[in-house]
């Protein structure tokens, strides 16, 4: 008897095992849905943050920014049609995404600015006035004042 080895069969299987390991351990995103990476970068009195949005048409964003989150709502459509004849493998992920993201500080929402460039959306939120810090510097003419009158 001969046994036919078929490795890229195996290695679906094993794909499959370890998405249903994932999706039991962190809970399953329903199949049309999906995550764009993020990244929050402090700037003193700004907050950046930019997420990896390529092939979605800015038109179609929904970008909402409270004083301490961010809510940003959007759709990859498919280019091809949908019986996606001699598509033979994709990563790609296609459908609607949703991503909100608690900021470490209150912004200035009404000061928001966006910019999509390269497939990156970038949010410039000024920071709140009382979450900006302030250096307070000493005086040293006062202090040498105070010293010597004691």
């Amino acid at each position: 008897m001969l046994v036919r080895l078929q490795p890229f069969q195996e290695l679906e299987s094993m794909r499959r095992q370890f998405d249903r390991f994932f999706e039991d351990a962190l809970g399953e995103l329903p199949r049309n849905e999906w995550m764009p990476a993020a990244e929050l970068q402090d700037h003193g009195d700004v907050l950046h943050l930019r997420l990896a949005i390529p092939g979605i048409d800015p038109a179609h964003l929904d970008i909402q920014v409270t004083k301490d989150a961010v809510r940003i709502a959007g759709e990859r459509r498919s280019e091809q049609s949908q019986n996606k004849d001699g598509l033979l493998w994709s990563e790609v992920r296609y459908g609607k995404f949703s991503r909100a993201i608690a900021l470490p500080v209150e912004v200035q929402n009404e000061g928001t600015t966006a910019d999509y460039r390269d497939g990156f959306l970038t949010l410039t939120m000024p920071k709140a006035a009382a979450a900006k810090s302030f250096k307070v510097t000493l005086n040293p003419a006062i202090s040498a004042t105070e010293t010597s009158a004691s």
